[in-house]
């Protein structure tokens, strides 16, 4: 017990020293935070995590020159409820978006300023459903509003998706916003950002005015992040990037296209896809030559993750099971890099599971506040010594169908073990993760000793964040939650 306490009074120590040391050209005590949340990025959709075939040289820099983690998951298979979670530190299942929200073009019509309250019945299906939020209350307390008070300048730019005009980010504690709004994806990647919906009515991003007919988003969004930067070079900044890119619509810059299609295919063969992925590094690229002309390179963490799994079969996850929206790895293992020069010890990779909550509590604790977040935990002292020990239980929530084969689940992993439960008839599924990384082999009717200890901690979880669960349709449509 001795050993442990000096092990985390140091660690603590370290982590003070490090957030109030100053370089030798920048007097400020606090750094500036970047957070690049691309949209669908499986785990191996970057070099560094083993795609060869998808050129990704920037973004490999900072995993070879920061720290690399190999069991990172987003808070969801699917984006909305993972932004959510970054803002909050909360989990989805807590704030009550468990689903992608609708935009308006999509018929998510907001009434008299209310979230919906009815369950929802889908044709064919034994179960009703929580009906899913059509924004984020403003209630929640955002990482954005914490920064603010901590003296930082805040920017969300790219894609928001938790809510339409009186819900943007500049009314979550952001006092600038750059492309946000209600869409989850853009019209189209190419200025003026346009297109119809299905009753041809047209659309566009309300918070970005076109520039230059032809631009490609992901390179607007970088030239407008590095302008941010150089007018704000002098107070410390906290930027949420959340590209649009690599949602759908596929479409890539014809000459990166062009490249891909001449290029040796293996598992990962899209190459409008690769197109996109390279100039989403080629922006990440831009972003670290402009921190380092303005001498902020050393004053400023770049955290680069995913909000979901790779969208099958657009790409591949090379191994891992399934992609987006589904309750395997494939759906909820993302990539995570942490890069802040010379002030960790690098490179590391570290395989200790941390998730979406635990980079908002290491945003705010960066910050230098001292608020504890609802779920999320710090990873800042994993960063400052890698061989920290710490034990996470991680939960996923989801109760709803999607698609033709997804229907309702709950997760919980405790260390190597994934115990899937499911709300309809389809057999529980639990996996070692460590003896069985592609989750091929259900253990569950071999382990019961080990699943029953697992429902447990998964009964108490739902209970305790008051997670809305799926009801029989001839039950009450009331029922917030089921008896577990």
């Amino acid at each position: 017990m001795k050993k442990i306490l000096i092990a985390f009074v140091l660690v603590q120590f370290l982590l003070l020293q490090t957030i109030s040391a100053q370089t030798k050209d920048d007097k400020r005590t606090k750094p500036n935070i970047i957070t690049i949340l691309v949209d669908d990025m499986g785990y191996a959709d970057i070099g560094a995590n083993g795609s060869t075939y998808y050129e990704t040289p920037n973004i490999d820099a900072l995993a070879a020159n920061g720290i690399r983690f190999t069991n990172a998951y987003a808070a969801a298979a699917i984006c909305s409820p993972t932004r959510a979670a970054l803002m909050t530190g909360k989990y989805p299942a807590r704030i009550g978006i468990t689903d992608w929200i609708l935009a308006d073009f999509q018929g998510g019509k907001v009434v008299n300023d209310q979230n919906p309250i009815d369950y929802v019945n889908t044709k064919g299906k034994p179960l009703s459903c929580p009906p899913n939020p059509l924004f984020m209350e403003l209630k929640e307390t955002t990482i954005a509003e914490r920064l603010k008070q901590n003296g930082y300048t805040t920017l969300h730019i790219g894609k928001w998706h938790l809510g339409p005009e009186k819900w943007y980010p500049t009314q979550q504690g952001f006092d600038y916003n750059i492309g946000g709004s209600d869409l989850g994806q853009p019209p189209s990647y190419f200025d003026p950002y346009e297109n119809y919906n299905k009753d041809s009515v047209k659309y566009n991003i309300a918070t970005l005015a076109p520039r230059r007919q032809g631009e490609y988003l992901t390179d607007r969004l970088g030239d407008e992040l590095i302008n941010f930067i150089a007018q704000h070079k002098n107070k410390p900044f906290y930027v949420n990037c959340a590209p649009y890119a690599v949602h759908t619509p596929l479409e890539g810059k014809k000459e990166l296209v062009e490249k891909y299609k001449q290029k040796k295919a293996g598992e990962q063969n899209n190459p409008v896809y690769a197109a996109m992925i390279e100039s989403l590094d080629q922006n990440v690229g831009k972003l670290v030559k402009a921190l380092d002309s303005l001498h902020l390179l050393e004053n400023t963490v770049i955290i680069f993750t995913s909000d979901n799994g790779g969208l099958l079969p657009v790409t591949n996850n090379l191994g891992l099971r399934s992609g987006k929206g589904y309750p395997y790895e494939g759906g909820i293992k993302i990539p995570l890099i942490v890069y802040w020069k010379q002030h960790l010890q690098k490179p590391a990779i570290i395989d200790q599971p941390v998730i979406t909550m635990d980079i908002a509590a290491t945003i705010v604790n960066l910050s230098g506040g001292d608020q504890k977040l609802e779920d999320g935990n710090s990873i800042l002292p994993l960063l400052l010594e890698p061989k920290t020990k710490r034990a996470e239980d991680l939960f996923w929530h989801f109760p709803h169908y999607r698609g033709k084969d997804v229907t309702p689940y709950s997760i919980v992993r405790s260390g190597d073990f994934k115990l899937i439960r499911y709300y309809d008839d389809t057999p529980f599924e639990l996996y070692d993760l460590k003896s069985d990384p592609l989750e091929q082999r259900n253990i569950y009717t071999t382990h019961q000793a080990q699943a029953t200890a697992l429902e447990k901690k998964l009964r108490a979880w739902l209970s305790e964040v008051n997670a809305k669960l799926p009801v029989k349709n001839n039950q009450t449509a009331n029922a917030a939650t089921l008896k577990n």
